[in-house]
């Protein structure tokens, strides 16, 4: 078996059930699950109806680049959410399986661990666990950069010594950032584009959240658009997108990258041999969601209400504000956050996820360590309800 294998730690979850076992919840009180960042609103009818559609599809095998069409309509998106313009949909645009999947196989694909030394794969910190499993798996080292509160969740570059830089290989950025919401501004994609100039690391950006924003006039900035508002080509920076969050389809799976066409020709030709095709159907359902815009406009709208309702009751008892964008309140605990996820699991039937199964220590600190995640993803009512229960809960701490 492949030796990296035993690096892996437990997923977040599996580390959440081991906290929970033995809890009993209290039977008077229903569960709200705020622990994991599955969208609950409703799929739009138009999707479920271009995909049943597109079933005939089945009986042919699919393309690894997918369709024309579907590529043409990411190209469109494009344009129209970040005003990028001669996005090539033949060699800038591969949809994927999710952008969960993407980014483990991308890893792959980048990480050479033939140079002599062993690769160093950068991430935020706290961070998705792909991000360090794909590296231990593809024969890299992580290295975790801490995003923390005092600094307004950015960067610090200074944190990695120029030995280091050297042995870096890819670097994950995750805009809106997962769990802290946080959007990476214009200097802080420049200071990165001179890093990646100077020591020649490829970037992967990870904009999965990037459709649940607050404020229509002002979307979030993506890492395409960041270079081409600079004036700079987009070579060795490829971004991954996806239509479960924006669509509310986690369970179709479909997603894209896009960006570099150099490095994106060796992403194709290592997908050729990875069998990860995406299904004609799913392809079908997956144009018509990147074609509408309505529904994420709608989308949108239902998370702003639940944002609205729970911030300031949260805010009165815990350290907490809006994101700038994504669907989790990142929230600071009066006592150690696993110890704060079990109590009011029993008390109140509330699941959060512990901040610190999301980070690991680096540089002296687990900078999720006194945070816990909290997924507004339920219904608004729901929400509200939960938020009530976790201040009856803090009052009686």
């Amino acid at each position: 078996m492949n030796p990296n294998l035993s690096k892996l730690q437990p997923y977040p979850f599996e580390k959440l059930r081991q906290l929970f076992a033995g809890v009993t919840p209290n039977p008077q009180l229903r569960e709200i699950r705020l622990s994991i960042g599955e969208p609950q609103h409703a799929t739009p009818g138009f999707i479920k109806d271009a995909l049943t559609a597109g079933l005939s599809g089945l009986a042919s095998y699919p393309t690894t680049l997918g369709s024309d069409e579907l590529r043409r309509s990411i190209v469109a998106w494009l344009q129209r959410r970040y005003g990028l313009s001669g996005i090539d949909p033949e060699t800038q645009v591969i949809p994927v399986n999710g952008s969960r999947e993407a980014l483990f196989a991308f890893t792959q694909a980048v990480v050479d661990p033939s140079r002599g030394y062993t690769p160093l794969v950068v991430s935020p910190n706290p961070f998705y666990q792909i991000y360090e499993g794909a590296a231990y798996l593809a024969g890299a080292e992580p290295r975790f950069l801490n995003t923390l509160p005092a600094n307004d969740y950015a960067f610090d570059f200074t944190a990695l010594s120029a030995a280091e830089w050297q042995r870096v290989q890819l670097f994950f950025v995750c805009s809106p950032g997962n769990p802290t919401g946080k959007v990476l501004r214009l200097s802080d994609w420049q200071q990165l584009f001179a890093l990646a100039d100077r020591y020649g690391f490829v970037i992967a950006s990870d904009e999965c959240y990037s459709e649940i924003f607050f404020d229509e006039t002002d979307p979030p900035l993506g890492g395409l658009q960041a270079a081409s508002l600079l004036g700079r080509g987009c070579e060795r920076l490829v971004m991954f997108s996806s239509l479960s969050k924006r669509s509310n389809v986690p369970g179709m799976r479909s997603g894209f990258v896009a960006g570099d066409p150099a490095t994106l020709k060796a992403f194709l030709l290592y997908r050729t041999y990875h069998g990860s095709a995406m299904s004609p159907a799913v392809q079908a359902a997956s144009v018509a969601a990147w074609n509408d815009e309505l529904h994420v406009v709608d989308n949108r709208r239902r998370y702003k209400e639940k944002f609205a309702a729970v911030t300031p009751l949260l805010a009165g008892v815990l350290s907490t504000a809006m994101p700038d964008a994504g669907f989790y309140l990142w929230a600071e605990t009066p006592l150690s956050d696993s110890e704060f996820a079990r109590r009011l699991l029993a008390d109140y039937n509330v699941p959060l996820l512990p901040g610190s199964y999301l980070a690991r220590t680096a540089q002296g600190v687990n900078p999720g360590a006194g945070f816990v995640r909290i997924a507004l993803v339920a219904p608004l009512a729901d929400c509200v309800e939960a938020a009530e229960r976790i201040r009856s809960f803090i009052s009686r701490l």
